[in-house]
């Protein structure tokens, strides 16, 4: 195996959470880029906000109803898509992992998607509804983008995140994985008086929403996670471990659906289709149906697994 080879595959976070494109196209540009911000010093934090200008720039070229300005926004959201894969793999490469990148990275895709909403919804306010419906699309437009983005987009991302760290969890242990708690969030906030640490705070308080989100989600999870922990502790047994990770496998194939590539995709379609407010349909119909499958699969493996490990 080349060196070349070996340092990409080094720079996944796992063949388990990574996907075909992933691996055969963003992964490879992402890290030949972060071979070049690596001899140059660069910080994954400055790419990160590196791709939260491209993202922004993708946005403004949507707001366009052209074909020249259509391609180069698609390209400049999958230039963005590289340096947001670039980040972490600069990130693994260097050693330089922070939370606070992890955040700052999370942050970045949501500047991209609020801009591109925006720009798709300035676009079509004043144009026709679709199908001879008559009218203009005014509001509605602005409100299926909210519908979209807050309630369909927000919540499968932060699903899918979740999973993919529960994941690496049992794969890898804490040292591979990034799952957190709130309760833990919560401490730190609270034990960190606010002078000389607003900004860190402010993102605490932030992230330990986040959290909790994820995990008033997953109850059945909970339970079982719970469960281990207090029956193991940091040394869950090899056995669990393994059927862990061969029963929530099959899920990453959703986990991955639901994060950039399958949206990205679909909103290039739509884009060159001439018919940008399909995006917003396709996140709310298609999206959400793999949401809701993803997530009882998921709960429905933490409900057998609490029952089976707790002799209930």
């Amino acid at each position: 195996m080349s060196e070349t080879k070996r340092g990409l595959e080094a720079s996944f976070k796992s063949m388990d959470t990574e996907e075909f494109l992933d691996i055969y196209f963003n992964r490879p540009i992402g890290y030949a880029w972060a071979l070049l911000f690596n001899r140059f010093g660069v910080h994954p934090n400055v790419v990160t906000v590196l791709s939260i200008f491209l993202g922004i720039a993708a946005g403004v070229m949507f707001y366009f109803p052209d074909m020249k300005h259509t391609v180069i926004g698609i390209l400049l959201l999958i230039w963005a898509n590289h340096y947001d894969s670039c980040d972490g793999q600069l990130a693994r490469m260097t050693g330089k992992k922070t939370r606070w990148g992890r955040i700052l990275d999370g942050f970045a895709g949501d500047v991209w998607f609020f801009a591109i909403y925006a720009a798709i919804c300035l676009r079509l306010t004043f144009q026709p509804l679709p199908f001879g419906m008559g009218g203009e699309w005014g509001w509605r437009i602005w409100a299926l983008a909210a519908i979209a983005g807050i309630f369909c987009h927000s919540q499968q991302c932060t699903l899918a995140d979740y999973y993919r760290n529960i994941h690496l969890f049992f794969l890898k242990g804490k040292a591979g994985s990034e799952l957190d708690n709130s309760r833990q969030q919560r401490e730190l906030f609270r034990s960190l008086p606010w002078k000389g640490n607003f900004w860190w705070k402010v993102f605490l308080f932030s992230y330990g929403n986040y959290t909790r989100k994820q995990e008033r989600m997953t109850p059945n999870f909970q339970r079982f996670y719970a469960l281990v922990q207090q029956k193991y502790g940091d040394n869950i047994p090899q056995e669990l471990r393994d059927e862990f990770r061969r029963s929530s496998l099959p899920l990453m194939k959703y986990t991955n659906i639901l994060t950039f590539n399958t949206r990205a995709i679909a909103l290039y379609v739509s884009l060159l289709a001439g018919e940008p407010w399909a995006y917003f349909v396709f996140e709310v119909i298609v999206m959400t149906s793999i949401f809701v499958y993803m997530r009882h699969r998921h709960e429905a493996l933490s409900a057998c697994l609490y029952h089976k490990y707790s002799g209930r």
